[in-house]
């Protein structure tokens, strides 16, 4: 049990209602210092409504938001967060260094501008105005902005939309670096490999709740199905009748395979064909497990 220190952000019960739909529904949500967490769901799920909460931006109609045991609203609270949203409006004359400047000012302890700048990767954009850089080197700009103040608490929403592979592995860096220094960052995101190679722990939210939440490991069991890719002559459409095959499907020369039984599928295959090449066993990923808890919930929801 974590004690009352430990933690940095909670929603407790938290309703929020828009008219006559509800964006929130009794939600409960902890995160503790030090700790990556991403917060997945499709569109609609409640992610952007949790995040304004805890931001301060918007009051809950029913429950409490509190970011380190204050209001969200109070200047102590906010003076220890950093916040990295989709959209920015920013003064596209300003240089960049100038714009780390004046958003450092805000805060008690910032960091320097070159620290800064190094953890986001943006040491050559310093002399650059911000409107006159690419999609992806702006995110790289915001993401300096919010981790400048040297926050205890990073809110990013979804931070690597627009950034090529390099850029983006360059930030998951920074982000382990920010936790590495005791440092707690909520993440959203739609990319799903991101929240598997960075979270600690992962929550997925559907219509306006929490359908289950734990370690990457603990969603992966979600799923009992096992990947597997192979050169083969065998008939797909055969292998797709076995007892325990969830699917299979030719992509080019290679065959994949989803299974439940995966051993027992694979002594079939070698059994039938001897010259089988190129195996790939990958038990199922974060994608797979959020695809079916979504799956799940929307079911329900039709059904009822």
């Amino acid at each position: 049990m974590h004690t009352q220190s430990d933690v940095v952000a909670r929603l407790s019960g938290v309703v929020k209602r828009y008219g006559n739909v509800t964006a929130l529904d009794g939600v409960d949500l902890v995160l503790q210092r030090g700790e990556l967490l991403a917060v997945l769901g499709p569109n609609g799920a409640g992610k952007s409504t949790s995040i304004g909460l805890l931001l301060g931006l918007i009051r809950p109609d029913g429950g409490r938001a509190e970011l380190f045991g204050m209001d969200p609203q109070e200047i102590d609270a906010r003076r220890r967060i950093g916040v990295m949203l989709q959209t920015a409006m920013l003064p596209p004359t300003l240089r960049v260094g100038e714009l780390l400047r004046v958003v450092s000012s805000y805060y008690p302890n910032p960091r320097s501008i070159d620290e800064s700048a190094a953890l986001a990767g943006i040491a050559d954009l310093l002399k650059r105005p911000y409107g006159k850089l690419s999609g992806g080197q702006q995110r790289r700009v915001q993401f300096a902005l919010a981790l400048c103040g040297r926050p205890e608490l990073v809110f990013l929403d979804e931070p690597t939309v627009g950034m090529d592979i390099d850029a983006r592995r360059k930030l998951w860096a920074a982000m382990r670096a920010l936790v590495a220094e005791g440092c707690s960052v909520v993440l959203t995101t739609h990319y799903l490999e991101e929240a598997e190679a960075l979270a600690q722990r992962v929550v997925v939210m559907g219509k306006g709740r929490v359908l289950t939440e734990g370690s990457v490991d603990a969603l992966r069991a979600h799923v009992p199905l096992t990947r597997i890719r192979c050169v083969t002559d065998l008939d797909v459409d055969a292998i797709a009748r076995w007892p325990q095959v969830a699917s299979a499907e030719r992509d080019g020369t290679r065959v994949r395979i989803s299974t439940s039984a995966a051993e027992h599928v694979l002594r079939r295959m070698l059994d039938a064909d001897a010259a089988l090449s190129e195996l790939e066993v990958q038990r199922a990923g974060l994608a797979e497990a959020f695809t079916e808890l979504t799956r799940d919930e929307n079911e329900q929801q039709e059904a009822a």
